[in-house]
């Protein structure tokens, strides 16, 4: 069951993380996760004209965090604790990236999911990613 809208996730970066909230749209919720773009542009590309691993993990990041909230509610304080992630093929420069962010555990105090990292339309993903949050305890 879901606590939070596209619209509110939208709403709730905007207010937590304005820094970047404009470089990533939720495209679809689903049951256990959603799927996030971030659009490339030359600042996250490293020489070879190649996305950076920086640029990659945190889309990584985000798209497991607004999943998880988008079940929890807005917990601003939930934490990354785990994070691995395996580069699988070269991301074409100029596409957009989309992360399928499922979540495989949701409990009390952890959350465990996974990713993949797609660039363009391209079936196959260009990243692979495991991650585990920290779920603070929440207020009566």
């Amino acid at each position: 069951m879901h606590q939070m809208t596209i619209d509110e996730l939208h709403a709730f970066m905007r207010d937590a993380f304005p820094q970047v909230a404009d470089e990533f749209v939720v495209e679809e919720l689903r049951d256990h996760g959603l799927v996030v773009r971030q659009d490339v542009h030359d600042r996250h590309l490293r020489p070879g004209r190649t996305i950076s691993g920086p640029t990659m993990f945190g889309l990584t990041d985000v798209a497991i965090y607004l999943a998880i909230l988008s079940r929890i509610g807005p917990v601003a304080l939930a934490v990354t604790t785990n994070c691995s992630i395996d580069f699988m093929h070269k991301p074409g420069a100029g596409l957009p990236l989309r992360a399928d962010a499922r979540i495989l555990k949701l409990g009390r105090q952890l959350a465990v999911g996974d990713v993949l990292i797609r660039s363009g339309e391209a079936p196959e993903p260009v990243a692979r990613a495991s991650l585990t949050y920290a779920i603070p305890p929440r207020q009566a």
